[in-house]
């Protein structure tokens, strides 16, 4: 007869897949772990998603949350470094951290990449910290890290800094859903956690992590093979290098460029992400079809036209409109601020260096793509902080340098093409009458964009027909 200890540990988890492989020499090696889950549904209490906990030659790495409901679908995560020689990779259901009703998980295919170390993208995952799992997060299957991405910066002199940044599937606390979509386009919580200077030789120079308050504070925690281990302490998604083991997670970090580009388009890039984070707040009570800017809720992330623009701003803010033309012919503006001056779009060239931003607005329900018809922006003067002095009015400036993207979330809360794209040079004056570019629907195809929301084979993106300064 098994021990009681024993047949509770089997009734707990279940076996479901593993995968042996062997390493010719020490590597950063990366599981793909291709999952369906049979009833789980992100945005349904008590079918959330199966917890898988995986395990490296018998040992805990980490679980990993089937967050994309049915699937199968594919999740990239970081096994860390691993000696030379055989290893084995096992997929384990947790059933204590499943949801209630998501038992059923399936493993299609466990895949194993090793990167050398010393090349570019090695030394990128190298530095990747893993995350130990808020504690009030985990039961509630909330403010999951869904994605981790790196950008990598040459200092000369063979010295390198890596910035490790990670898309959260919302955030409990901080900004509310209704400001987050006026302010960022988004419901998800995306946030720096950790950079590293690293110099020719791949010696660590100096580190730091985001911590509570968005401080940054020097790395002194614990590392694990060279990975330093971050808590996320906070309810808006804050880290701290000390803290207790609670359930680690650790997406593996893919390299992005977002020269031009807002960090928002890591989320293009991963699509499913925008549908996770819409079925998490409809879940949590924070979708309302009656809400109005103020409210902390939002309509559905469906009836938001979202705009990438770019612009170069002192001590200003900025806010759009998004012109809709009805049945009948008549335009109607639709504001991104609704009228708040907390709802317009702040930010600081200290992080944000390229000045590109998004935000959104929500639009009446049932709009179509070709119902778009013009894009406004206004521009004022920034508020000055608690202990800042007061900045007189007209005393901010900004000017307008590209507009990157205009569109909507398809029926699956996935983005669908960008409808318009715009690159010049325009004045904003502060506290004055709004700029507008004139969308022409149903034009042909205009300039190709780096980064561009998916959807589409061939996105339809509609060129200016004109540009005024309305009055």
């Amino acid at each position: 007869m098994l021990p009681p200890v024993l047949i509770a540990s089997l009734a707990a988890s279940l076996a479901l897949a593993e995968r042996s492989f062997v390493l010719d020499a020490p590597a950063e090696v990366v599981a793909t772990v291709s999952a369906a889950c049979h009833g789980c549904d992100w945005g349904r209490r008590g079918h959330e998603a199966a917890a898988l906990e995986l395990r490296v030659d018998g040992r805990y790495s980490q679980h990993l949350l089937l967050t994309r409901g049915e699937g199968p679908a594919a999740y990239r995560v970081a096994l860390g470094r691993l000696t030379a020689g055989p290893h084995r990779l096992q997929a384990v259901h947790d059933l204590r951290r499943s949801a209630r009703h998501a038992r059923d998980a399936e493993i299609r295919e466990l895949a194993v990449v090793a990167f050398d170390p010393t090349t570019r993208e090695g030394r990128e995952l190298a530095h990747a910290p893993v995350l130990e799992a808020r504690p009030n997060s985990v039961a509630k299957f909330t403010d999951v890290p869904l994605a981790m991405w790196v950008e990598t910066e040459s200092l000369g002199t063979g010295a390198t800094r890596l910035r490790y940044s990670v898309v959260f599937s919302n955030e409990d606390g901080g900004t509310p859903p209704d400001r987050l979509m006026a302010t960022w386009g988004r419901l998800t919580d995306i946030e720096y956690v950790y950079g590293v200077e690293v110099d020719g030789s791949g010696r660590i120079v100096s580190a730091e992590y985001q911590g509570p308050e968005h401080r940054l504070l020097p790395f002194s925690g614990r590392r694990e093979a060279g990975h330093p281990v971050l808590h996320v302490k906070t309810d808006n998604n804050m880290v701290s290098d000390r803290g207790k083991t609670t359930l680690r997670l650790a997406p593996a970090a893919m390299p992005f460029d977002l020269t031009g580009t807002s960090r928002e388009a890591v989320m293009d890039a991963l699509p499913w992400t925008y549908a996770v984070s819409a079925r998490e707040a409809r879940r949590e009570g924070r979708i309302d079809a009656r809400a109005r800017p103020g409210s902390k809720k939002v309509p559905d992330p469906r009836r938001f036209a979202t705009v990438e623009a770019c612009a170069a701003t002192r001590d200003a803010t900025i806010a759009f409109s998004v012109a809709v033309r009805d049945a009948n012919g008549t335009t109607v503006w639709f504001d991104s601020d609704g009228g708040r001056p907390a709802f317009r779009i702040g930010r600081r060239a200290t992080e944000f260096p390229n000045g590109c931003f998004r935000g959104a607005v929500a639009l009446p329900a049932g709009t179509r793509c070709d119902q778009l018809a013009a894009l406004r922006f206004r521009a004022f003067t920034r508020i000055a902080g608690k202990h800042e002095p007061r900045l007189p009015p007209g005393s901010g400036r900004a000017r307008l340098r590209a507009v990157n993207a205009v569109f909507l979330l398809g029926v699956n809360d996935e983005p669908g093409p960008s409808q318009f794209s715009w690159r010049g040079d325009l004045e904003l004056p502060m506290e004055g009458p709004p700029v507008e570019l004139r969308i022409h629907s149903g034009a042909g195809v205009g300039p190709s964009l780096s980064h561009t929301p998916p959807g589409a084979a061939a996105p339809s993106r509609a060129p200016i027909d004109s540009i005024v300064t309305a009055r």
